[in-house]
């Protein structure tokens, strides 16, 4: 997890800085090169938590034995941890709010650590707890910092190795499920967008600024969907027990 941190981190760090020193036009790296960057950085993560750590199994809810998958868990990784990167950083958007539900899902995956007694998995997580814990006094609204992509970008990633290495893996979207439905808002508006010709689905994705149009403060929006970030990462302990 913190090599995947690093990596990463890295990767939004020139993103980054690629803003703000104008390179490719100031809007960053090109998403086709960042979605390569991302491909190659997950295919590597894959293939050491298979191989290296021997890792092919997955956990359902209510089966008592691990599901093995074989090699197909290379690629399911790799969609994995992709998916929870860019879903991360597509919740980054207002103040303390990536920040606080992944807070609440490096939590989950911490007690589920320590029900399956994995001692290292379970010191990580808690580890990222009180780092974005700290952080978070600082990006409360008005922040006075912010992640980027060096932020949002590594914290998905990790959040999927985390997952990956506690075997359950499937409950991420439920765990992650405010982070599941910012990106779902972003799919789903551009292709109604383009399905309809120029109609929205939403006022506006990601999902927070839709529910900023209607209304709702910044740190309403934070509020409560921190409080349903609670509700989900309760449902996600709990369906591990099973």
């Amino acid at each position: 997890p913190l090599l995947v941190l690093i990596g990463f981190g890295a990767l939004g760090a020139v993103d980054d800085i690629a803003g703000v020193r104008g390179w490719w036009g100031g809007n960053g790296i090109p998403a086709r090169y960042k979605f390569a960057a991302q491909t190659l950085l997950a295919l590597g993560t894959a293939l050491g938590l298979h191989y290296a750590l021997k890792l092919s199994v997955v956990g359902l809810p209510g089966v008592r034995e691990w599901v093995d998958i074989g090699w197909w868990y290379v690629p399911a990784a790799m969609f994995v941890i992709i998916g929870t990167s860019n879903a991360v950083n597509l919740t980054d958007g207002l103040d303390g709010l990536a920040g606080s539900l992944a807070v609440l899902a490096f939590a989950a995956y911490g007690i589920i650590a320590y029900l399956q007694q994995q001692n290292p998995l379970l010191s990580f997580c808690f580890t990222m707890v009180g780092a974005l814990l700290a952080f978070l006094w600082f990006n409360a609204h008005p922040a006075e910092l912010f992640m980027g992509d060096t932020g949002s970008l590594s914290l998905g990633a990790t959040l999927a190795v985390v997952a990956l290495m506690s075997g359950q893996w499937l409950l991420l979207p439920v765990i992650g499920a405010v982070f599941v439905a910012e990106a779902a808002s972003v799919i789903l508006q551009v292709s109604y967008f383009k399905l309809t010709k120029g109609k929205r689905l939403f006022k506006m994705s990601p999902l927070h600024h839709h529910f900023e149009l209607l209304g709702w403060s910044e740190t309403h929006v934070t509020q409560r969907f921190w409080l349903v970030g609670i509700l989900a990462a309760m449902l996600g302990i709990a369906l591990a027990l099973l």
